[in-house]
């Protein structure tokens, strides 16, 4: 991790769970990290432990909400008026709203879109064109993807949300082609986790907290600090060396 001191990242969605967790690795490895979300208090709390901790990086708290592409915009342009531009681009920020295919909200519906691919999307396209005028080759864009990635599980509260992640999978992989395409080393990482115990099952079934509880009962989950390491490793490795796709869930998860 030694070439990214000093260098700046992007962190969506940095002010809780997975986010806050990658945010604060890297400060620990001495990045300048921009961490957004639309509660930036939770990341100037942030900031202010990674300050205490001592460690060797800093965290920049950005209010953005992803769902508006206006404020992605001036994010980017905030980001490169102060510190140049973006070196490392994480898209962790993703929503899920528990609404069925045959009976969900359309209005939910266009959140997941605007949130988990929209922005996403707006987010990659940015950093990378903030990479290329700066003539950065080896910076690194890494999207969070989840297991619902790549399997359809029998719940359907989440099948739109599943969806979302089957975009982000091909999403990911388009990314990869288009950067060999343009003979950049620019790489692109995916990183798809299983269940992990965060904000994620409280969010979700926010009108039913005996739900929520439940889906963290019945095996040890992963925590947010495993996904941030897989980050970290993603990084670390030889510019030479493409991480393409990580999938890691609980020993006990099924499937």
């Amino acid at each position: 991790m030694d070439r990214w001191k000093g260098r700046v990242a992007l962190v969506t969605g940095a002010s809780v769970g997975i986010g806050a967790a990658i945010a604060k690795e890297l400060v620990r490895f001495g990045m300048k990290v921009v961490g957004c979300a639309r509660d930036v208090d939770k990341i100037k709390n942030l900031a202010t432990e990674c300050q205490s901790s001592g460690y060797s990086g800093v965290l920049i708290p950005f209010k953005c909400d992803l769902s508006n592409v206006e404020e992605i915009q001036s994010m980017f342009t905030a980001i490169k008026k102060e510190h140049k531009g973006v070196d490392v681009c994480i898209n962790n920020a993703g929503v899920a709203h528990p609404e069925p295919l045959l009976s969900g909200k359309t209005s939910a519906w266009k959140n997941m879109l605007d949130v988990n691919i929209v922005a996403l999307s707006i987010c990659t396209r940015e950093a990378y064109q903030s990479m290329k005028e700066r003539n950065i080759d080896d910076g690194h864009i890494i999207n969070i993807n989840s297991m619902s990635g790549h399997r359809i599980t029998f719940n359907a509260d989440v099948h739109f949300y599943t969806a979302t992640k089957f975009a982000v999978t091909a999403l990911t992989e388009g990314l990869r082609q288009e950067l060999r395409e343009a003979k950049s080393h620019i790489r692109a990482t995916g990183i798809s986790p299983g269940l992990v115990e965060t904000e994620f099952a409280p969010r979700l079934y926010s009108q039913n907290p005996e739900k929520a509880a439940s889906a963290y009962s019945h095996y040890k989950a992963l925590e947010a600090i495993d996904v941030a390491n897989a980050v970290i490793y993603a990084l670390s490795a030889p510019p030479h060396v493409q991480i393409g796709d990580v999938q890691m869930r609980p020993v006990e998860q099924v499937p």
